[in-house]
């Protein structure tokens, strides 16, 4: 079966029917963003000239033949060297696989969209009816909301710029508002004229900075550039917005308004310095008019645009048209009752009515239709998505003034200053700007009524207006996209601008932007709903004497020409530079520094058709290699980065292209290229296709080192023997005696013993590593896994570096650690039990020679204890003794020598309290009376005696809890812990080699060392003063119990009495406290720091102590650490924290003043009473959190079956809450919560409501919103069911009197106190209900510096 054109499968024996195999392609055009997801199958015979498979795409696609490019497409490899379209070649030449899937990708040709096909023109209007023009989905368009999506797609109805004629405006983030409007500008004829009639003088004003100059480019780019679409960079920088401006969007009247007035700044004292005026203002009256005499007080003002409500304040009903809606605009209200007019003729308070009128409409109407809305109710900005409809045609002259009035019946008034730009308040859109009081206060008595009655009719039979821009928004009220519907006057045709794109559509579609939503819904149903309506609408005058048509290219001045040819020239060189980079190849360049020794990258760009030769001299001079080496010393090869394998050498290429060598231009490249280098004496090795590379590691098992590696390449399908013969011949060392072992994968190390086995066979693959090992020793004829060499490498592959910072010297540290050196000098001199096996060779002798000195006489002084010890405990075999006292010789330091133990803790305490740290001297003072007992073995009894490297017995030993001996470094029991539950602390055993070859079937982990050694470190600068380092290599199986035994010597405190810390990113330090892990999740480089202070003990938590402060701003308050052991009552860490409350935090308290309760994050829980045990009744855990909640009196909660809850009464008549009391229940019963909430408030018990608060506590809501918002008076009988869940303490109960009724509010008290409310709530960190993102105020700067405002508000 093989796919067909419509991706089905046909029969094989259609195939074979035909005479010549024939080659799927798979095309994907990504022109469009409709069309990038749309895929175009031909199946064609193997002999089809390319230039009939590119006819073919382009009678498949509807485009001309010849206006685009087909590049290969594989996966994320496509080449973007496209395919030749004049060859001759058959396509089964040019590279297309028979049988197989060929993608291909078709592109624009030279930065120009493909042109369509004309004769599917027709077809195109037809196929626009069905098409909704929406918002189009595009990729990472941010803050956008997109309610329609084509649904069906043909590409012969695809509007590209070389059909339609129009250019799209590239979105740079948010910024669709301002494309929209820029486009509504440019197809107005009258405006983009008079903005190409004026001139930029360059020696004026920089040309980044001015406003007017950057809209000429962007107009004359949009008229004549053959791209898609254009940015609009250069404009929003000439307003003086930075990136960040892209990333806010704004309301597009709001923007119209801005960029009028700046371009009237710009534009004064020139020919268009009235322009904004004479084509978008129009003046109206605002009046009073007495209605007992008549007199009128009015003053003129003007505007820019006419906002129109979609609903009345208040109603349900929204106004069905713009004619409505302008009625209701100049609708007069009557000022009666508190709110009568003081009449300047009557001297007295009247009624009047009062209203606006228009007196003159603008040669270009702009309509806003105020869809945005607050909720003075739910507290939410909310849009209106109601259906208003417009017609495309409309006639103002029913709404001019045209009122026959007497002289002496109207008269004029003075607004004065302060009332300049007033309005109405509740219709007019408070942006009306005045003309500069031109006409503030004219009376109008002078003309007789006739005269004016005559100039309005001559107005009124002038006042149609045609609509042709529509601006649209999709969305909420919380954030949307802008797109516009704009018709040109050129061919009466409507166009959809959205962003980049530009299509026809019909009137049908503008009807679609009327608004409205299906069923029946309440006044603010649609706060959050998104749609899709008209936003703002331009009207021009129908005026045959004033409409202009758009300039031809031969009509354009001179200025524009030049900047017309300036434009083209630049986009040419765009062109040019577009080609260069499609024929650039750009790939991943390293280099071994030949001095500095590391390895360096970058990225090598090279023209395709440079050689080889010239593409080694411009990676020379990248890598910066002029006085390192010199160029004939280099040499480029392909490399692989990841598996660190040189692939081949190009020996011979040096005329070579670059595009043939790497496979043509690729966004991605498979490998990389290595700038190879060599002494002026050395020659270069050819490295073949097929080879592979071996690093080749030398042993040397005398000194126990492993040198670096040596390169070494060879053939998979070599022997064993023969790659000895190879690798001797590189190393110079005997093959006959050689050992090869092959690093497989992490610590699987694999002997190649073998003779006749390939290379293949032992899994060797590009790159590998081995290590060679050709003494003459003994050790060659050990079993390979007890071998010296397999526990060398075995070492070598689990040995981390770790840094470890010394706790700081403080006054009393010297003491601390003479005393401790004293205590392990207390022996005599016994014979070492274990063999020392050497570590690497070093200088640092007298770091070795403290760790050594000390050790062994701690080990003395542990084992002439143990023997004492012994004589007592017949109960322990005689094998198990000798294995203990091998094993373990640290284990009993703390438990059997406890007289002199005691004695040091003592001196250490006594002698250098003061000087320890907080943490540490609070865990010394609660458990001073442990810290000397027995119970101090558990942290040694768990540990490895790891100080020196001990050959264990083979035989294997029967342990309790089933362990083999094998288990590495098994610790032994504490004798003050016999008869309880033992502990093992057992390494993890290491995969080191394949079972396969454990010929002795014993277990590798018999023989498995533990290996430490340090060295004195020197930290870089800013670590601290007086601050020491320690640089250790330590195997990484090593258990942190044993790794602090190591640490002892260099701290000078038993391990016991020191804490260890993992240093993360940021310098973020994490205790490190389970003593039996390993250092496994360790890795090089990882720093450790060490802190003085009484290291946990099995059993112990530490525990972080919070206050609990239920009325208080912030109701969470650290107060310190504290150590909880398992088995202890809560009574008992309440007294050992009395202490430390004191000392710490200043608080002085008996131990019934306080209680103990869990904490989950900042919620109190379950109260813990005093005879609770920890990990009995209350779980506990590492870096538990728990609160203390200091009590009033005394303490209520008595048992388990009683249950707490926080209440607090809201007093809606006040408009406030009273503070937090807490309530004991006996059961969970609602009856009895209100029994009790009646008890502490005095409200009947029938008049109690109550609802569960809800989030974090303290539950914080708005006072504004918690008498509706709440579910209040739930119908339940008990707390613990849906919806309350009231099952643990801590709950937070509102309740109040439901006889109380809530106090009105004036808007100005209810602004007042939404600010208050959003203040608190915000700053104690509580959800606020409405919360929007703070909107970055819309300015345009002239002077282009965003510090400064000087925009006209």
């Amino acid at each position: 079966m093989v796919p067909s054109e419509e991706n089905q499968l046909v029969p094989k024996e259609a195939e074979c029917a035909a005479e010549e195999p024939r080659v799927l392609c798979i095309i994907q055009d990504t022109t469009n963003s409709r069309t990038v997801n749309e895929r175009v199958t031909l199946n064609l015979p193997a002999s089809t000239p390319l230039r009939r498979l590119f006819a073919d795409v382009a009678a498949k696609v509807g485009y001309e033949n010849g206006s685009f490019h087909l590049v290969w497409g594989n996966g994320d490899t496509a080449t973007q060297t496209p395919v030749d379209q004049n060859s001759d070649k058959t396509i089964l030449d040019a590279g297309f696989e028979p049988g197989k899937k060929n993608f291909l990708h078709l592109t624009d040709k030279d930065g120009e969209q493909p042109h369509v096909m004309q004769e599917e023109s027709g077809s195109t209007e037809d196929g626009a009816q069905e098409r909704f023009i929406g918002p189009l989905p595009r990729e990472g368009s941010i803050g956008c909301t997109h309610d329609y999506v084509s649904q069906s797609y043909s590409y012969s109805s695809v509007l590209s710029k070389s059909e339609t004629g129009y250019v799209g405006l590239v979105n740079q983030a948010m910024t669709c508002y301002l494309n929209s409007l820029l486009q509504t500008l440019f197809m107005t004829p009258e405006f983009r004229n008079a903005l190409y009639k004026w001139e930029f003088e360059e020696s004026e004003e920089d040309p980044e900075r001015s406003i007017p100059y950057q809209l000429q480019r962007l107009f004359v780019l949009l008229q004549t550039s053959k791209k898609r679409a254009i940015e609009t960079t250069d404009v929003t920088r000439s307003f003086g917005w930075d990136s960040s401006e892209a990333w806010q969007q704004h309301d597009v009247q709001e923007l119209c308004r801005v960029m009028f007035d700046a371009l009237e700044q710009k534009w004064k004292q020139t020919e268009q310095a009235d322009l904004i005026n004479q084509l978008y203002q129009g003046k109206l009256k605002d009046y009073v008019r007495c209605l007992e005499c008549g007199y009128e007080g009015w003053r003129i003002d003007t505007y820019l645009d006419i906002p129109l409500v979609i609903r009345p304040y208040g109603s349900s009903q929204a106004f069905a048209s713009v004619e409505e809606a302008l009625h209701a605009f100049i609708q007069p209200e009557i000022l009666d009752g508190p709110n009568q007019y003081f009449c300047e003729r009557c001297k007295k308070k009247c009624d009047a009515r009062k209203g606006l009128r228009f007196l003159h409409f603008p040669y270009l109407l702009t309509l806003q239709l105020k869809r945005f809305d607050f909720d003075y109710t739910t507290m939410h900005r909310i849009k209106l998505n109601d259906r208003m409809t417009f017609p495309e045609e409309l006639d103002m002259s029913v709404f001019i003034d045209v009122e026959d009035e007497s002289p002496q019946t109207e008269s004029c008034t003075d607004s004065g200053a302060e009332n300049e730009g007033s309005c109405h308040s509740d219709q007019m859109s408070n942006d009306f700007s005045n003309d500069d009081g031109v006409d503030e206060g004219i009376c109008l008595e002078s003309n007789s009524a006739a005269e004016r009655i005559s100039k309005a009719d001559s107005e009124k039979s002038s006042l149609l207006y045609e609509l042709f821009s529509v601006m649209v928004h999709s969305g909420s009220a919380a954030g949307g996209h802008y797109y516009a519907c704009i018709k040109s006057f050129s061919d009466d045709q409507w166009y959809s601008f959205n962003d980049q794109h530009v299509s026809k559509i019909t009137q049908e579609d503008i009807k679609k932007t009327y608004g409205g939503s299906s069923g029946s819904r309440g006044y603010y149903s649609s706060a959050f709903a998104s749609s899709t309506n008209a936003y703002m609408l331009i009207y021009r005058l129908k005026d045959p004497t004033r409409n202009a048509k758009f300039l031809e290219a031969h009509e354009y001045p001179e200025h524009i020409k030049q900047l017309v040819q300036k434009e083209r020239e630049l986009e040419e060189q765009e062109k040019r530079q577009r080609e260069i980079e499609r024929n650039t190849c750009k790939i991943k360049l390293f280099c071994m520094h030949p001095t500095k020794q590391i390895m360096m990258e970058n990225k090598l760009e090279v023209h395709k058709d440079r050689t080889l030769k010239e593409a080694v001299e411009i990676a020379y001079k990248l890598m910066d290699l002029e006085e390192a080496v010199p160029l004939s010393c280099c040499r480029l090869v392909k490399y692989d980065e990841f598996h660190d394998y040189l692939e081949r050498s190009y020996e011979g290429e040096e005329d070579t292209p670059m595009g043939l060598l790497l496979g043509g231009v690729k966004s991605t490249y498979m490998f990389d290229l290595l700038l190879e280098t060599r002494r002026p004496d050395q020659v270069f090795q050819c490295y073949k296709p097929g080879e592979v590379m071996v690093k080749v590691h030398v042993v040397d098992l005398k000194t126990e080192s492993v040198a670096p590696p040596i390169s070494v390449r060879a053939y998979l399908n070599q022997t064993v023997s023969e790659f000895k013969q190879l690798i001797s011949k590189a190393t110079h060392l005997p093959a006959e005696t050689m050992r090869v072992v092959l690093e497989r994968c992490y610590n699987d190390l694999r002997l190649l013993n073998v003779s006749s086995k390939t290379l293949k066979a032992e899994g060797f693959f590009r790159s590998n590593k081995v290590f060679i090992e050709s003494s003459e020793t003994l050790d060659r004829h050990v079993t390979y896994t007890d071998s010296q060499l397999w526990k060398l490498l075995d070492r070598h592959a689990n040995t981390i570096r770790l840094y470890v910072s010394l706790p700081e010297q403080a006054p009393g540290s010297q003491l601390r650690r003479a005393l401790y050196q004293k205590s392990a000098g207390a022996a005599g001199n016994l014979e070492e039990p274990c063999e020392r096996v050497k570590g690497p060779v070093g200088n640092m002798k007298s770091v070795e020679a403290i760790l050594e000195e000390s050790t062994e006489k701690l080990k003395s002084l542990s084992l002439q204890q143990q023997q004492e010890g012994d004589n007592g405990d017949s109960s322990k075999s005689t094998e198990a003794s000798d294995f203990e006292n091998i094993e373990s010789p640290l284990n009993e330091i703390d438990s059997s020598a406890s007289a002199e133990n005691r004695e040091l803790d003592n001196q250490i305490q006594i002698s250098d309290a003061e000087n320890l740290q907080s943490e540490e001297r609070s865990d010394s003072d609660v458990n001073n009376d442990r810290s000397t007992s027995s119970v101090d073995s558990d942290i040694l009894s768990s540990s490895h005696s790891s100080d020196t490297l001990c050959n264990v017995d083979n035989a294997p030993l029967p342990l309790a809890n089933g362990l083999d001996s094998h288990s590495i470094t098994s610790s032994r029991r504490s004798k003050a812990n016999q008869g309880k539950k033992e502990t093992w602390d057992t390494a993890e055993e290491d995969s080191g080699t394949d079972s396969e070859y454990d010929e002795s079937g014993k277990s590798r982990g018999e023989a498995q060392y533990m290996y430490f050694k340090s060295e004195p470190y020197t930290a870089e600068e800013g670590s601290g003063e007086g601050q020491k380092w320690l640089m250790v290599h330590v195997d990484k199986r090593i258990t942190l119990s044993a790794f602090k035994q190591h640490l002892e010597p260099f701290v000078g405190v038993p391990s016991s009495h020191f804490k260890v810390f993992r240093v993360y990113a940021s310098n973020q330090e994490f205790e490190s406290v389970r003593l039996n892990e390993t250092l496994s999740s360790f890795s090089d480089d990882n720093k450790i720091t060490i802190r003085l202070g009484r290291a946990l003990k099995k059993g112990e938590y530490r525990v972080k102590v919070y206050q609990l402060l239920v009325n208080e701003p912030e109701p969470c308050k650290f107060l310190l650490d504290a150590v909880f052991a398992k088995g202890m009552t809560v009574r008992q860490s309440k007294e050992e924290l009395l202490p430390q409350l004191r000392e710490q935090c200043g608080l002085d308290l008996t131990i019934d003043r306080f209680r103990l309760r869990k904490k989950t994050w900042k919620n109190p829980g379950t109260v813990f009473l005093d005879y609770h045990i920890y990990e009995e009744d209350i779980n506990i855990s590492s870096n538990w959190e728990v609160f203390l909640e200091i009590l009033d009196g005394v303490e209520k909660m008595k048992s388990m079956s009683q249950l707490a809850v926080l209440s607090r009464r809201w007093r809606p008549s006040e408009m406030k809450l009273d503070s937090f009391q807490e309530v004991v229940l006996e059961s969970s019963s609602v009856e009895e919560l209100k029994e009790k909430l009646s008890e502490i408030s005095g409200i009947p018990l029938e008049n109690i409501e109550f609802a569960k608060g809800r989030g974090t506590f303290p539950c914080d809501i708005s006072i504004l919103e918690i008498h509706q918002d709440l579910d209040w008076n739930p119908k339940v009988s008990t707390l613990n069911v849906w919806p309350l869940y009231i099952c643990d303490d801590g709950a937070v109960i509102f309740y109040r009197d439901k006889t109380e009724e809530l106090m009105e509010l004036t808007d100005e008290q209810r602004n007042e106190l939404m600010k208050k409310e959003s203040s608190r709530l915000q700053k104690t960190g509580h959800r606020v209900t409405y919360s929007p993102r703070k909107e970055k105020a819309l300015k345009i700067y002239l002077d282009g510096a965003p510090n400064k405002d000087l925009t006209q508000d």
